[in-house]
């Protein structure tokens, strides 16, 4: 029932800018901790950037200073700002939450993810 949706990606030539969006929808009390993953054809996922539900973030080296993670509480979703983007952040990103739901009348943290969104940067 609870769906991550993202959308935003594309390709982009290197130094060029995306914007990635996630947006949760479905039955959920809240949403705790929020994510953006990436993988790369014949790599394993990393995580890229991650965000608490009070705003405290971190980021992965790779990326620091050049992406920006943020999410809007009131429309239950996040972004995260890619730029000065460079022909190794091409790969799948995706997004992750920790949602807490009710299953079987009692609260419970549930992790989830996304369909995945392709980001391609050209050299």
């Amino acid at each position: 029932q609870v769906q991550l949706v993202e959308s935003g990606g594309g390709l982009v030539q290197a130094g060029g800018s995306l914007r990635l969006s996630c947006a949760a929808s479905g039955s959920f009390m809240s949403i705790k901790a929020m994510g953006w993953y990436r993988q790369a054809p014949g790599k394993q996922r990393e995580l890229v950037a991650a965000i608490t539900s009070v705003g405290s973030t971190n980021y992965a080296d790779s990326v620091k200073g050049r992406f920006v993670i943020s999410r809007d509480n009131a429309k239950n979703t996040v972004y995260l700002e890619l730029n000065s983007l460079k022909p190794e952040d091409t790969a799948v990103y995706y997004c992750n939450a920790d949602l807490v739901v009710i299953t079987q009348g009692d609260l419970s943290l549930e992790n989830y993810w996304g369909q995945g969104t392709q980001v391609t940067v050209s050299s």
